[in-house]
């Protein structure tokens, strides 16, 4: 029986032959000829056993590793997590993480998760998972190590801004069913949180906004404020049909360019079920990324909506997911995205409107964004994003309820309600 090597080194003599008369294929072939030379050299004289498979992923892995942060390989179990990611129903903590400088470190912990219950903030650092330091480990692995049955206790090693040592933070898991929209009404105002876009995020959406003008008494909702505070994307398709919800018909939401520009393609608003023209206010921060800096950049660009928050996240490259044939999957990155006006929001990200935070310097030093990232992509065009506008004294916090916490929320509402009272003042001017 042949060897994974010699197997290898016979497709591979085949495939050399037909690509005889390139010698970039030429020059290919020869380093993966090297490749089989060593991997038989280990199977053979490695001084114990190794399983094919493990030496396989691992350069798999190791040959990924070079490219941005974003492309991945993902064994079978850990591919079989992320299609459960898109479902949003998981047994887990409630964590978005990324690498910065090395470490796992915290994007935002979802609302209502056994992470944010036990007080888990974006920029803290988790340095050991259980008895496993996380110091080499990779994200899948992480991931991996803190998912599992409802009930089990996960023990965290955090260290944070203003920690003098590390803690230990222990934390059960849940069964957690990420509901991707929830809302309320604030005096004929929508408030809607969009946590991340998962399948049903559109179809959610949609009948909240029927709930919430069920509240009014049939009323039409006097405005809106969209809510992508810390929400780290997902699926694209549902990022668009969101935006194409309150955009009108046949406009750009987003363009896709690939390899040198190639593969070029471009998703437009369709004319339907489009929501009426309300004042609109977009909330975000350091942890609204991918998908949510889309819908931000798209309502930005077509002036259908006012952003408000701390500059985003900074992913604006798009990956496609390839199963492979045990199992295993593959993300790669294989476009950058642009905003209609043709920003390239990768590094950068979206900036304000208007600068809103609780403690923006605080959220800018701590939580990680794409530019952290070890290999991440250069943006393209100006390095300084154009800068936000100064709040004006008129949309200072304003508790319209006497009870909100919540400043970024406060200003939108305030600035909503001076929307509303200007659309009342002209349509009486105008009988």
């Amino acid at each position: 029986m042949r060897t994974t090597a010699a197997r290898f080194a016979v497709l591979l003599a085949l495939c050399s032959g037909a690509a005889a008369t390139a010698s970039k294929d030429d020059q290919t072939y020869r380093q993966l000829e090297l490749f089989a030379r060593v991997l038989s050299y280990v199977q053979n004289n490695y001084v114990e056993p190794v399983e094919d498979r493990q030496l396989v992923y691992g350069a798999i892995k190791g040959m990924l590793d070079t490219l941005d942060p974003h492309t991945v390989f993902m064994p079978p179990e850990v591919f079989k997590e992320m299609k459960i990611d898109t479902s949003g129903e998981f047994g887990g903590l409630g964590i978005e993480i990324a690498k910065k400088n090395d470490v796992v470190t915290v994007v935002a912990p979802i609302d209502d998760t056994p992470a944010a219950r036990a007080g888990i903030r974006p920029g803290d650092q988790i340095l050991q998972i259980d008895d496993e330091l996380t110091k080499s480990m990779d994200l899948g692995r992480a991931i991996q190590k803190m998912r599992g049955p409802a009930g089990k206790r996960v023990l965290l090693t955090i260290m944070r801004e203003g920690f003098t040592a590390p803690r230990e933070i222990a934390i059960i898991r849940d069964h957690i069913r990420i509901v991707s929209i929830e809302g309320s009404l604030y005096g004929g105002i929508g408030y809607v949180k969009v946590k991340n876009f998962q399948e049903r995020t559109d179809s959610s959406l949609r009948k909240e906004l029927e709930r919430l003008r069920g509240l009014t008494g049939g009323k039409e909702l006097r405005g809106l404020v969209l809510d992508l505070r810390n929400n780290p994307g997902g699926l694209l398709d549902q990022a668009v049909a969101v935006s194409d919800r309150f955009l009108p018909g046949n406009v750009t939401i987003v363009t896709t360019k690939g390899r040198s520009g190639r593969s070029t393609s471009e998703e437009k608003s369709k004319d339907r079920d489009t929501e009426p023209a309300y004042p609109m206010v977009v909330l975000v921060n350091a942890g609204s990324a991918s998908a949510s800096e889309i819908v931000a950049g798209a309502l930005q660009d077509h002036a259908r909506a006012v952003i408000m928050g701390t500059q985003t996240f900074g992913k604006g490259s798009v990956q496609t997911v390839i199963e492979l044939e045990d199992g295993s999957g593959l993300k790669l990155t294989i476009a950058r995205y642009y905003t209609p006006k043709g920003r390239s929001i990768q590094e950068k990200g979206i900036t304000p409107d208007f600068v809103v935070g609780d403690d923006v310097a605080l959220a800018a030093k701590d939580t990680p964004r794409e530019r952290d990232l070890r290999r991440h992509f250069k943006g393209e065009g100006d390095d300084k994003p154009n800068p936000a506008h100064d709040l004006p004294a008129d949309l200072r916090p304003w508790d319209v309820t006497g009870k909100l916490t919540d400043n970024p929320l406060k200003v939108a509402l305030n600035y909503l309600n001076g929307q509303a009272r200007e659309v009342k003042a002209a349509a009486k001017g105008a009988r």
